[in-house]
């Protein structure tokens, strides 16, 4: 094993500790960006002067009204910008822009004494524009050929020899939505200049390197002259990696121009209406099975909806179609990327980064095609899953298949699989209007980020003369339990109790040019750096050690906060008493520590390579139980087996599975995002900008029985530890939840029916898919026939009265 991944016998990783910051955050005294207003003096307030309109061009802009306002300082403008008027890294996001590109869009921003006067302000600013033609949907945006960024292509084999040699060949479409990230925390920053110019900012950022980047370039300053700190933030899920950059840019021009701190701060109505969301995806797809029911050949193309300006959305699409495959050997594949340009806000990072959408192509399709091969649909998928020596479309070999093997058997025990799937057989036989559904899902996630330059990380470690530790890394505290895991790494690897590790906040002037804490990449990237760092200074004081115990340097041995030689018998010098000895012969106690992943590469261009260091991998079961005659459903138990290598901290981890687990249950059965497709005046509007009007997964969503367990003997070779990535993986364990809704609906029409379910599958989404399948009695599919959608009914079948008419009917003779 090799030294990155080796645990030593008494390590403080694996332990079950809590979260750093649990007792702050139960207490209510963490600390937020926005907490810091209250300790800062003589704070302007910035508010945002938003356009109603879609996509509009600003003809005339009078902020003289506002300045009338009493409390009003100031209004910024595109004029007042001293050096690039952009927040994008794709410069196509204009900071103060001239042509308004989706609905809410800001113009300008107004500063005041409190934000009730800068929220007059902005009501006072006069906007004139010209209403211009806009594209709400993806629908919208395929027909007028609006598309931006590049169009990748992943492919392998000859689909098209694969499709004419299959047994079964089907064809369908699939359009499914985003999600908003809705963090508690809405999107924050507090920005001030000190004496010399130099700015700071205090951010609730996931990348505070790029944040510094894009308020420098927009400030006209080097990034040497801008600090961004993350003190930690409310909830972050993608949505606070690129998202912040330009607000906190606003905020520190403001401060430049004023002299004074000034705070920005979105209230949950503008965080909704102005900031990017999880990309919705159509999809478009063939595929050939053998007379086995194996994958022979799979043909698709995936729209994503990328709003107004590129974003993520490139990398985005990258990994959904390096994900289509989910956990299948597929091996004729061509899958088609494009990304609409739209006049929503521009989407953007989400947790899973695409994998979810492409990775929910792959599970639609078998859940739709198992009932027309007369599968089992737990059966289809255990036929396909990967196997040893098989590589992914984009020619990656996947490794440790067998752990897949391993969790899929482990559910199937742990879960009673057998036993329950024929309980909920007897019951839908037994039930007329309430059914239920029992699925299996696997999960295949890559880890480390599709550009491989994002694939390092940095840390700086001091040991102070009384022996305590303080530790900074690149990587940004969101809730996830980041910190807490970089704790117990520094506390394992200088062998000292957790007690004398302490965390400062992530600051670009302690650990410059970081990664942004997203793909799933924190623990691994950072816990390797904070690791480098802490042997560095665990190699000066062997040194010291071994002066004192008499011993060689490579037979001392740091564990428990005391340092000792490799024999039984060897004093132990208390930890504290080394590092002293240290000090005063002139031993250096801190250290840079550094890490990049090896091992990777990838064109961009050709789509093909390694771009990922391993796969998580994870399998789950759910049931659900479906009312007839409104579609309500209740999820009534979920077993989640899911690979984390060997855990660093297995109470974060298992947090991390079941919140990750509930959040995908929440896309894909609640969270409903619907904009105005109208014609009239509210075109482009969010209709769904409040938690009045967009459902989020609450106590009553979780299962009433929930089993997570972590996959044993999995320790992952060289990463840190032995553990593996936790973030982004669990999410899609609730594909489970969706597959199961669609037997339930199913179960309500004959033997053998296709359902075409909706995502996000809502109750009332469940409800016309089960009242489809009950009108299927009499309907047929020629599964044999190529590009046959699988849910087309035969154009002679009997004509059947919907369930809901029927049940009107009787209802009216009685």
């Amino acid at each position: 094993m090799s030294a990155l991944s080796e645990r030593p016998a008494d390590a403080v990783v694996g332990t079950a500790v809590p979260h750093e910051s649990a007792v702050l955050h139960v207490t209510g005294t963490a600390l937020y960006t926005d907490d810091l207003v209250h300790r800062t003096k003589d704070v302007l307030h910035a508010h945002p002067v938003q356009v109603p309109h879609a996509h509009a061009r600003v003809r005339d802009l009078r902020t003289g009204p506002a300045l009338r306002v009493p409390g009003v300082v100031r209004v910024l403008t595109a004029a007042d910008v001293p050096g690039v008027n952009d927040a994008g890294v794709k410069h196509d996001e204009p900071l103060f822009p001239d042509e308004v590109m989706f609905h809410g869009h800001a113009v300008c921003w107004v500063l005041g004494e409190t934000l009730e006067a800068a929220r007059l302000g902005a009501a006072a600013v006069e906007v004139d524009v010209e209403p211009l033609p806009s594209l709400v949907s993806i629908r919208d945006a395929v027909e007028a050929g609006s598309f931006q960024g590049g169009q990748p292509t992943v492919r392998r084999g000859d689909v098209e020899a694969g499709l004419d040699a299959s047994a079964h060949v089907f064809s369908g479409e699939f359009e499914f939505s985003g999600q908003e990230h809705f963090y508690l925390e809405t999107h924050c920053a507090l920005a001030s200049v000190d004496e010399s110019g130099q700015v700071f900012v205090q951010s609730s950022t996931q990348h505070p390197s790029e944040t510094q980047e894009i308020v420098a370039h927009v400030l006209g300053l080097s990034n040497s002259e801008v600090t961004v700190q993350c003190l930690r933030m409310g909830g972050g899920f993608g949505g606070k990696e690129m998202q912040p950059h330009g607000l906190a840019a606003v905020a520190a021009l403001g401060a430049t121009l004023t002299g004074r701190p000034v705070r920005l701060r979105l209230d949950r109505t503008q965080d909704m209406t102005m900031t990017g969301k999880r990309h919705g995806f159509h999809a478009r797809w063939r595929v050939g099975f053998d007379e086995d029911g194996r994958l022979q050949a799979l043909d698709a193309t995936l729209t994503s909806d990328g709003g107004w300006s590129l974003d993520l959305s490139e990398p985005v699409l990258a990994r959904a179609l390096c994900h289509v495959d989910n956990a299948y050997w597929i091996p004729h594949v061509r899958v088609n990327g494009r990304i609409a340009r739209t006049h929503k806000t521009s989407q953007t990072a989400f947790r899973g980064f695409g994998g979810p959408q492409g990775m929910l192509v792959i599970e639609d399709v078998l859940g739709r095609c198992a009932p027309l091969l007369g599968l089992d649909a737990a059966t289809l998928r255990q036929r396909n899953l990967y196997t040893a020596g098989r590589t992914t479309p984009y020619g990656q070999p996947v490794r440790h298949p067998e752990r897949l093997a391993r969790a899929w058997q482990q559910v199937l025990d742990s879960a009673d699989f057998a036993a329950r799937s024929a309980q909920v057989a007897a019951f839908n036989d037994a039930s007329p209007h309430t059914k239920r559904g029992l699925a299996i899902t696997p999960v295949k996630f890559g880890i480390s980020f599709n550009l491989t330059a994002f694939n390092q990380g940095g840390a700086l470690v001091h040991v102070y003369k009384d022996g305590s530790v303080l530790v900074n890394h690149g990587g940004t505290e969101m809730g996830q339990g980041l910190h807490t895991k970089m704790l117990q790494v520094a506390a394992t690897t200088l062998g000292v109790p957790l007690g004398r590790v302490r965390l400062a906040p992530t600051r670009t002037d302690k650990v410059p040019n970081t990664s942004a804490t997203a793909a799933s990449s924190g623990a691994d990237l950072n816990g390797a750096a904070v690791k480098n760092a802490c042997e560095q200074i665990r190699g000066r004081l062997a040194q010291v050690a071994a002066e004192r115990l008499g011993v060689a340097p490579a037979d001392v041995r740091f564990t428990g906060g005391v340092v000792r030689g490799i024999a039984f018998a060897s004093e132990q010098v208390p930890w504290e008493e080394v590092v002293r000895l240290a000090y005063f012969q002139r031993v250096q106690l801190s250290a840079a520590g550094f890490y990049r992943t090896e091992g990777l590469h990838w064109d961009s261009a050709a789509m093909q390579g390694e771009p990922f260091k391993y796969f998580s991998y994870g399998v789950a079961a759910a049931e659900v139980e479906v009312d007839g005659f409104t579609g309500a459903y209740t999820l009534r138990r979920a077993d989640l087996v899911h690979d984390v290598g060997d855990s660093l901290s297995p109470l974060v981890d298992i947090g991390q599975i079941e919140g990750g687990f509930v959040q995908g249950v929440g896309w894909l059965t609640l969270e409903d995002l619907r904009w105005d497709e109208s014609d009239g005046p509210g075109r482009g509007r969010l209709t769904t900008a409040s938690a009045s009007t967009y459902k989020l997964p609450s106590f009553s969503e979780v299962p009433e029985v929930l089993n997570v367990g972590l996959l044993a003997d999995a320790a992952e070779e060289g990463a840190v530890y032995g553990s593996k990535a936790v973030g982004e993986p669990p999410l899609m364990l609730a594909f489970s939840v969706r597959e199961a809704l669609r037997q339930a609906a199913a179960a309500f029409g004959p033997p053998g029916t296709s359902v075409d379910l909706a995502s996000p599958a809502t109750p009332e989404a469940v409800f016309w898919a089960l009242e489809r399948a009950r009108c299927t009695e009499g309907a047929h599919v020629d599964e044999g026939a190529p590009g046959v959608r699988p849910d087309q009914p035969d154009p002679g079948a009997p004509a059947v009265r919907p369930y809901s008419e029927q049940v009107q009917h009787v209802l009216s003779r009685t």
